[in-house]
């Protein structure tokens, strides 16, 4: 591996700034210290005072593999991801076939080794009827164990009261969640059919995947996880109702977390006047007050962690009818630079969002040696100008869907490089074709 030192860099870790050069040698960071002599070989980027952050861990993508490749594959994606500043990234289960025992998990991860530019991880699927594998899940292999209690892609919704109930007493990771009541959203839809036919306007969408759904089944799994004491991490809150079931503070000690995504952050239902179904996502956008409540839940720490929640789809899927329409957005490539906006909009501190976007990912599902700017850890690190501007519509879309919900937007920061276990993965708007990361591994 090639030996790197970044010299005049500010570097955010921990929730304090320093100025510092760092040594990267052997893809992990070997030296951290005000001024570092550059030794022979070594290639020297000049950071100029930027902020040098822990690179993105997404604990929330869907990048389609095996089954699915007409939207995205890992190797696509992962690129997309690192030109966004994000160094690892955990998969979904929702794909064909599910991933939904440890030969599935196994498959993927063989999948993704030489070809993912970022970092990788993968979930284990739960259903209605796979609680025995959930008892034989091979812990080496999986981030988390994740429950559809809203309808997903595919066929995964977990909708048993039992299974449910012995799904949370036996996982032995994390249980993560989509919290959506699937028989409240049907009945929704159905009204909303019975109205309009079957040319539903996007207007509806925060409707029809409503926020009572949303809390009712959020309230269903805080409820269980109390019951059998299970660590509880649940994904892509939109609604400031279910902001007041969550802990404010640090997340250590915490045994039920709470994540926002990026987009849910950004848009409004205002939004799908322009925007239709390229911002159809579940759950849905909902209204600018409950934005508000998700960014100042970041602020006050209720929120734990930020994700993308990336489920790309093609542009003529997507450009049908509301029904027709398939749920889900391409974001990792704008996804850090669009979180730097709302620093700068005051919303929460460049320190909280490391922690969020990095520290408490790594914690939460016990990452090994990655989420920190430490000595000895993995070089998993984003540099960013945040005095220049990212014009969406200027760049190349990299996921293989080719589009963007920003579209026609200029965030005001930039990521000028990204490093991949002390890989130079992206810099100055350019991949490097030759970085691969590593399978992630957990402290457990």
């Amino acid at each position: 591996m090639s030996s790197y030192l970044i010299t005049n860099a500010r570097l955010v870790n921990e929730g304090e700034r320093r100025e510092a050069d760092l040594l990267i040698d052997n893809g992990r960071i070997a030296k951290i210290a005000p001024s570092i002599e550059a030794p022979a070989g070594a290639q020297v980027i000049d950071a100029a005072g930027r902020f040098l952050l822990p690179g993105m861990i997404d604990d929330q993508v869907h990048f389609r593999e095996p089954g699915l490749t007409d939207k995205a594959d890992i190797a696509s994606e992962s690129r997309a991801a690192v030109a966004g500043g994000i160094t690892s990234f955990m998969d979904m289960p929702n794909v064909k076939p599910p991933t939904i025992d440890n030969d599935a998990l196994a498959a993927k991860l063989a999948m993704a080794k030489g070809r993912s530019a970022a970092n990788y991880g993968f979930h284990f699927g739960a259903t209605n009827d796979n609680i025995e594998q959930i008892k034989r899940l091979d812990t080496r292999l999986a981030a988390g164990v994740k429950i559809f209690m809203g309808a997903s892609t595919g066929k995964m919704l977990v909708d048993d009261d039992t299974a449910l109930d012995q799904i949370f007493e036996h996982s032995p990771l994390t249980v993560l969640t989509h919290c959506e009541d699937t028989p409240m959203i049907e009945a929704n839809a159905a009204r909303a059919r019975e109205q309009f036919g079957d040319d539903v306007p996007m207007s509806q969408h925060p409707v029809i995947r409503s926020r009572e759904a949303c809390y009712a089944s959020s309230a269903k799994a805080i409820a269980l996880a109390k019951t059998h004491g299970t660590r509880l991490h649940i994904l892509h809150i939109t609604t400031a109702d279910e902001l007041d079931q969550f802990a404010a503070g640090p997340m250590a000690n915490k045994q039920i977390t709470a994540e926002a995504c990026v987009h849910h952050l950004f848009f409004t239902e205002a939004d799908y006047a322009d925007r239709g179904t390229l911002i159809k996502c579940n759950p849905a956008i909902k209204s600018a007050a409950d934005r508000d409540a998700l960014l100042k839940a970041v602020g006050d720490d209720i929120i734990d962690v930020l994700a993308t929640d990336h489920a790309p789809h093609q542009l003529r899927e997507k450009h049908n009818l509301y029904f027709d329409a398939p749920a889900g957005l391409p974001l990792v490539q704008h996804a850090l630079v669009s979180l730097l906006d709302h620093v700068r909009a005051g919303h929460f501190t460049l320190e909280q969002l490391v922690t969020k976007t990095a520290h408490n990912a790594a914690d939460r599902f016990g990452v090994a040696d990655r989420g920190y700017i430490r000595e000895g850890y993995w070089a998993d690190l984003v540099l960013v100008d945040t005095h220049a501007d990212s014009v969406v519509d200027d760049e190349p879309v990299i996921a293989k869907c080719g589009w963007t919900p920003f579209a026609g937007h200029t965030f005001k920061s930039r990521v000028v490089s990204t490093f991949v276990s002390g890989q130079l993965a992206y810099h100055e708007g350019k991949l490097s074709q030759g970085c691969t990361g590593e399978a992630l591994t957990y402290r457990r």
